[in-house]
């Protein structure tokens, strides 16, 4: 099993930034690639961002390329989302959660965080 608590939500006038943190407890955290995912009301969940197990490799959403950036520290069982340039179409609930693989598709992460709200205002 592997825990994983998001933290770093919060309230923000577009153009500001947030940063996600993602601790993880459990299993080893450095076997498994980390993805953040969204989902605003009435919507489905999508894909945001995914890092490799090692970290050198990562994939955004074309939404949020350029302005977002994931990261991890392997040391500290964190994963991290900078989010840059926020505009109100970001407001969602944001989830990261633990996969085998990179990926976008979220039925292949098997494990999940609750979710910390981000709310970007006009």
């Amino acid at each position: 099993q592997v825990q994983l608590v998001e933290s770093g939500g919060g309230l923000v006038q577009a153009g500001g930034s947030l940063r996600l943190s993602c601790a993880a407890s459990g299993r080893t955290f450095s076997n498994y690639a980390m993805g953040w995912f969204r989902q605003a009301p009435g919507k489905e969940r999508e894909f945001v961002a995914a890092i490799s197990w090692a970290g050198p490799n990562t994939y955004y959403a074309d939404s949020v390329k350029g302005r977002f950036t994931i990261s991890r520290d392997n040391a500290e069982n964190t994963v991290y989302l900078q989010m840059n340039s926020l505009k109100p179409e970001d407001t969602a609930v944001y989830y990261c959660a633990a996969s085998r693989g990179a990926t976008t598709a979220a039925p292949a992460y098997q494990y999940w965080g609750q979710g910390t709200q981000v709310t970007v205002s006009s």
